[in-house]
């Protein structure tokens, strides 16, 4: 799917300087992917799901408008129906039964079910400048980060800073490791899935919902570092962070006898190496890219926002019925551990 080439080709593309920080509460926990599986019931594994309502099997690029079909968003803001996605974090107990990791919201927003943090930059993280210019995403855009079917340290190699913290407090940020933490956390373990910031500035999106999309040519997006040539476009960096709470798995006891780490991804990774995540955009006409223009840090009085029990009302219904909760004897889907 294209966007305007003419528009793509002259550069008009409004300057923006911002940063976003807001919490989604759990819209669905399921095996649906309507990116990779679209269509199919159920898909491989599990997924954790936030934002607008309108989430569904298959969300055909040409039919599904997410503001306009969904009638809610789990999302502070009230203006965001896109959906963000990512895998789902399990416990293997010495026994080889399986249980679901539960979340803990971060600081702010402690009454969400569930859920995330998502940010959109435009610079480093903590660059209160934040004075480089993005692009918000156009309708119908979307895209996957990260491969599901990954087991080493090299295949991760082609997806930069997508990384876990060992969190011994709340306020843990470091240090990032690209596989999963080796011992016991003393909170959690933070998933960082932080998605390529640079745009092809025609394709909504490509069959592998990779291509049209890229990272910086040299150096970093925190850093600086250009986009290439074929992907022009400087794009919103989105970072999801989700904290799981692994500190109701650390007695010594129960992990396994060889010392080896004890959490899987419900696609069956024991190495953290398939962290994925995916994201289609759907926002509400152009009120991210007024957002991303308004120079503002953090806060965005351009944008309405909902109470967080209103975030939580903000539901999919189960389409896949399955036990993903309790000690279950294998992962949801029969999923095997590699």
């Amino acid at each position: 799917m294209k966007w305007n080439t003419l528009v793509a080709a002259s550069g008009l593309f409004a300057p923006s300087t911002a940063l976003l920080r807001f919490g989604c509460a759990r819209l669905t926990v399921q095996r649906l992917d309507p990116l990779v599986n679209p269509g199919q019931i159920p898909s491989a594994h599990l997924h954790q799901i936030i934002g607008g309502n309108s989430f569904n099997v298959s969300m055909d690029i040409a039919k599904h408008d997410l503001p306009t079909l969904s009638t809610c968003t789990s999302c502070q803001f009230s203006e965001d129906f896109s959906n963000y996605w990512t895998a789902v974090l399990y416990f293997r107990a010495r026994n080889g039964t399986f249980k679901r990791v539960p979340q803990i919201p971060q600081q702010g927003i402690e009454s969400t079910q569930g859920g995330m943090m998502v940010y959109y930059m435009s610079d480093a993280l903590f660059d209160t400048a934040q004075k480089s210019k993005v692009t918000a995403f156009k309708p119908g855009f979307r895209m996957l980060v990260g491969d599901s079917s990954y087991s080493s340290r090299d295949q991760a190699r082609d997806y930069r800073q997508l990384t876990y913290t060992c969190m011994e407090n709340s306020a843990s940020r470091s240090p990032e490791s690209i596989g999963f933490p080796k011992g016991p956390c003393k909170m959690a373990i933070m998933a960082n899935h932080r998605f390529p910031t640079c745009w092809d500035g025609v394709n909504l999106d490509t069959p592998n919902h990779r291509d049209h999309v890229a990272y910086p040519e040299v150096g970093t997006f925190e850093s600086g570092g250009r986009c290439p040539s074929t992907h022009p476009v400087k794009i919103p960096q989105i970072l999801l962070e989700t904290v799981w709470d692994t500190s109701k798995f650390n007695k010594k006891e129960d992990w396994p006898t060889d010392g080896s780490q004890p959490f899987v991804w419900s696609s069956g990774d024991s190495t953290g190496f398939s962290s994925h995540a995916d994201y289609v955009f759907g926002w509400k006409g152009d009120s991210l890219q007024k957002a991303m223009d308004g120079h503002t840090y953090v806060s965005a009085p351009m944008l309405k926002t909902q109470s967080i029990a209103e975030q939580n009302k903000c539901i999919v219904p189960d389409m896949v019925k399955e036990p993903i909760d309790g000690w279950l004897p294998k992962l949801p889907g029969d999923v095997m551990v590699k």
